[in-house]
């Protein structure tokens, strides 16, 4: 008998179990509709579009109704009137379902379930994972039982159901190994062994769980499988694969699980963070997942694709990572199994429309995040500017005196005239210095209209502005005249801001004001020249040499003063504006305010410096939603669905909210106590965490064709628990790891045979650590680990070349110096297309997708990877100083140190034996071959150590590579 928790927070959706409900052979959920999905619903499913019959057995009214050929498919009571029973067992080729071709084949037994179902009543359920969990216990516990004990309990009515025991506890060593890698990714110190297998007390476990779950490692640890899931990656991923800035995103994660945000904010803020009231820095830098996906810089991508990629992917990874559901196929036709539409694909796309972003390109470089201590100096400078500002703004008694005279000053001036551009050239020569010195007849004389003897023209150039650069025609050895008018109604100072690609000569009435034979490129500002304009016409001409290939020129002119202050200064009445702007302008230039001037100067560069040296990431920036439709069959060139407003699945609960529904609505909405799946999927996901398998196996697909949950009562209960407790991810873990399920030991005997996948929990599972954390113990046991949290991503060891096929542009990697080439694995730079080989070898994936669960696999590559990576053999030789040093005098004792420090106990006799054949026989190949032993010395950038013979360092290198390749050494238990 079960009793029902009380949750008021669920309301009605929560159903109480009664006693008088009939007890079925069969149900609906768990065993008729698997055989149904996976032999029937391709044809009669879901799918509208391709369903046979107008036949849909996934929907009671459907199966049980009466079809066009006047049968029934179900008729509940009467398997023989049940043109579904009819139909997979006779022997009419014609007639038999499923159809050859589909080679589907219902055995003896699934046929017996479906006849027996049917003979009970064909009683249909909603799928289990659209139905909202309740939390029922079992009844022998007494009230107000203990979470880990009603965890316990839970699994023990299951494996007695099945004729089971749970296993025996695990040892102390076992235990804070299993914890310190579960909750830190790292292996247990020598001290943290030391000091729970010597503490006899009740709640020494009890402690040490909460030890780990405070430590900021564990941030790290739990950072690593949300990253795989939001895809996130230091590179665009498309095309050429470019870096771009979202590393604060990640520390925002690890920060987020150490100060143990609540679930339900840490989904707000990712998905709508700028939607909520005064968003903070954190909660902007949050919506960095918004823009995690893969995205291209290629120039001749189409952009409608790219847009169609970008929105299909989100809806994707909202559906994998909080739905745990498969709607990839929902942007092309409805869900063949699962009640998912095509719509409700593109009515969720619809909740990201608003999201401005660019199709194609370079990504921006996104805002600043300051670390507490820039925040500090920004603060400073921010203030520092603000108080010059005043005195840069105050119109003081000298700066009146000043405006005075230079208005008068400037009366009698009216603005420049400048005429348009014109181009003669290229003019040949034999040599550059020849383009440079000959004097063409332009130099002469400059005539516009008159005829020439050389095929050439003066060519106008009426768009050319000042202050860009403008490319000319020609080639090598050439030169090219530019001319044009200024008109000036008075004697008066201009200058000019010149650039030339290659030499430039500079002539102003026909007086020569700049000649520079030069090889360079076209740099705004390389010449500045100040010259006097006469009463009238004044005539400027400019000639650019070029020494080979393409060649450029930039002018810039600038009047005594611009041109609204002269208009200003030649009025006899301004107006208060005009006014503010005169006194603007004299202050901008007032001797007396120079020193002042020249201090902004310093501050501004030391706060563009400041910000620059911030790192900054991409972040969500909300603005008018563009129009979503129905892509028929996926097509991105065809906008012909009809349009789509932000809606969740039709078949769940619905938002209830005033006008559009947005971000923050949808993030609402997925968090709400109603919402039948998103606890749960989180659940399930911690679950295989700290249990090696999900309750539910296939972690992505929580529909139809995914695995029933092995323990559905505790997979419920766990999850209503999660919610009534605010979404506290710390407490459903500490709960997990403190019941005696978690302790077991995981000796699997003859359970490998019984249950090899761990699918009822009568035992701990044993399994190989994730990539990064195979390379943080190494670093770990050798002393070599940095453990700074966050920051830029890092470049550890990689082979020269492996990046050579990146291109557009082309990169090399340069492996990091000092302390940033001992980070931790999650900091390593994350190249989509060219992942770290490294952490390739150990399953880590490429994020270009959503990534629900890792590969395990175990390979000889693997082996090598330990064994020949410069990364490992570093640590090896750093890991063998530390057993000559710290392991004593002996080789036994040496190595039995080395045993402690990598795996927490002592070596067997026999691996001893080993190990000293091992350590024997490299001494005398060293012995015989010292160049050998310093080749080892050198790998990597830490320094060997000079007083221990390299010799002997390279033999005790070997036996730390054996330890550090051990599977004892990379597994968690």
């Amino acid at each position: 008998m079960l009793v029902l928790m009380s949750l008021p927070l669920l309301g009605s959706r929560l159903a109480a179990v009664t006693s008088d409900e009939v007890v079925l052979t069969y149900h609906f959920n768990r065993d008729v509709r698997p055989i149904l999905a996976e032999n029937c619903f391709s044809c009669h499913g879901p799918d509208a579009s391709k369903r046979k019959a107008h036949l849909a057995l996934n929907d009671r009214a459907s199966a049980t109704g009466l079809l066009d050929s006047g049968v029934r498919a179900i008729t509940p009571g009467e398997p023989q009137a049940s043109e579904l029973l009819r139909r997979i067992c006779t022997a009419d080729v014609a007639d038999h379902m499923p159809p050859e071709e589909t080679g589907h084949h219902l055995t003896p037994k699934q046929i017996a379930t479906l006849r027996t179902w049917i003979l009970e009543g064909a009683r249909y359920e909603e799928h289990w994972s659209y139905v909202a969990p309740r939390a029922v216990v079992p009844a022998r516990l007494p009230s107000g039982a203990a979470p880990p004990a009603i965890i316990d309990a839970f699994i023990a009515d299951r494996l007695t159901a099945e004729g089971l025991q749970p296993s025996p506890p695990a040892d102390a060593v076992t235990l804070v190994r299993r914890l310190s890698f579960d909750l830190t990714g790292l292996p247990p110190s020598t001290e943290d062994v030391d000091s729970f297998t010597n503490d006899h007390s009740a709640d020494a476990y009890e402690h040490l769980v909460d030890r780990f779950l405070a430590s900021p490692q564990y941030g790290e640890r739990m950072a690593v499988g949300w990253l795989d899931l939001v895809r996130y990656a230091d590179s665009v991923g498309y095309h050429s694969d470019n870096a771009r800035n979202v590393t604060p995103y990640r520390d925002w994660v690890i920060a987020a699980f150490n100060s143990n945000l609540p679930f339900d904010e840490f989904t707000r803020e990712q998905l709508a963070g700028d939607l909520l009231p005064n968003p903070t820095l954190s909660q902007k830098v949050a919506t960095t997942y918004n823009r995690l996906l893969m995205t291209t810089e290629e120039v001749g991508a189409q952009p409608a694709e790219y847009e169609a990629k970008s929105a299909a992917d989100r809806v994707r990874n909202l559906a994998s990572v909080w739905l745990g559901s498969t709607m990839k196929c929902c942007e092309c036709h409805d869900h063949k199994y699962d009640p998912f539409s095509t719509r409700d694909f593109y009515n969720l796309e619809a909740f990201f429309a608003d999201i401005q972003e660019s199709a194609i390109g370079p990504r921006e470089t996104g805002m600043a995040v300051p670390t507490s201590e820039q925040a500090a100096k920004l603060a400073d400078l921010d203030h520092a500017i603000a108080s010059l500002n005043q005195v840069l703004d105050t119109t003081t008694p000298l700066i009146r005196v000043q405006q005075a005279m230079l208005g008068a000053a400037l009366a009698p001036l009216k603005p420049l005239v400048y005429g348009s551009w014109y181009r003669l050239g290229p003019f040949k020569a034999p040599t550059f210095h020849a383009v440079f010195a000959t004097a063409f007849d332009p130099e002469q004389a400059v005539c516009l209209t008159a005829p020439r003897s050389d095929a050439l023209d003066w060519t106008a150039e009426p768009n050319w502005s000042d202050d860009d650069i403008h490319q000319l025609p020609g080639g090598d050895l050439c030169a090219t005249y530019l001319y044009r008018t200024i008109e000036s109604n008075a004697v008066q100072k201009l200058h000019l801001s010149l650039g030339s690609d290659d030499s430039l000569t500079v002539w102003l009435n026909g007086h020569l004001a700049l000649s520079h034979e030069i090889g360079r490129d076209c740099v705004p500002g390389s010449d500045l020249l100040d010259l006097t304009l006469a009463t009238g016409t004044n005539r400027l001409l400019l000639k650019v040499g070029n020494a080979s290939g393409g060649y450029a020129v930039y002018c810039k002119a600038s009047a005594i003063a611009p041109d609204d202050i002269l208009l200003i200064a030649a009025k006899p009445s301004p107006s208060p504006a005009e006014n503010e702007r005169f006194a603007a302008y004299v202050r901008s230039i007032a001797p007396s305010l120079a020193a002042a001037r020249a201090q902004m100067k310093i501050l501004q560069a030391k706060h563009t410096a400041l910000l620059n040296g911030m790192e900054h990431t991409l972040i969500t920036q909300g603005g008018p939603a563009r129009v979503v439709h129905v892509k028929v069959r996926g097509n991105w060139m065809e906008d012909a669905g009809p349009p789509c407003e932000p809606l969740v699945p039709h078949f769940l609960a619905q938002i209830c909210a005033p006008g559009r529904p947005t971000r923050l609505d949808l993030a609402n909405w997925l968090v709400a106590p109603n919402n039948p799946l998103v606890a749960r999927v989180t659940i399930n996901r911690l679950w295989k965490q700290f249990f090696g398998v999900g309750l539910v196996k296939t972690m992505d697909d929580f529909g139809t064709q995914g695995d029933t949950p092995s323990n559905q009562a505790l997979l419920d209960w766990l999850a209503v628990d999660f919610i009534s407790h605010g979404w506290d991810m710390k407490r459903s873990i500490r709960n997990m790891l403190l019941s005696n399920t978690y302790r077991q030991s995981s000796l699997a005997g003859e359970l490998a045979v019984r249950d090899p996948d761990n699918r009822l929990v009568a035992r701990q599972s044993r399994f190989r650590l994730d990539a990064e954390f195979v390379r943080d113990t190494a670093l770990s046991i050798s002393g070599l680990l940095v453990d700074r949290i966050g920051g830029p991503s890092v470049k550890p060891y990689q082979p020269e070349g492996y990046w050579t096929l990146l291109n557009f542009p082309p990169r090399e990697w340069v492996n990091d110096q000092g302390e940033d080439a001992y980070r931790r694995g999650l900091y390593t730079f994350w190249q989509r297309t060219l992942l770290h080989p490294s952490l390739l070898a150990f399953d880590a994936p490429s994020r270009e997708e959503c990534t629900v669960e890792r590969a395990r696999s175990n390979t000889p590559q693997q082996a090598l990877v330990l064994l020949n990576d410069p990364t490992y053999v570093e640590a090896a030789r750093c890991f063998a100083e530390e057993m000559i040093r710290q392991g004593g005098d002996s080789d036994v004792d040496r190595i039995s140190w080395g045993y402690r420090r990598a795996l927490s106990r002592l070596p067997s006799a026999e691996e001893l034996d080993i190990h000293l054949r091992l350590l024997d026989s490299h001494r005398a190949l060293y012995l015989d071959s010292p160049d050998s032993a310093i080749a080892v010395s050198k790998i990597g950038q830490h320094p060997s150590p000079s007083d221990i013979d390299v010799r002997e360092l390279a033999a005790w290198t070997s036996v730390a590579r054996v330890i550090l390749n051990l599977y004892d050494t990379i597994s968690r238990n």
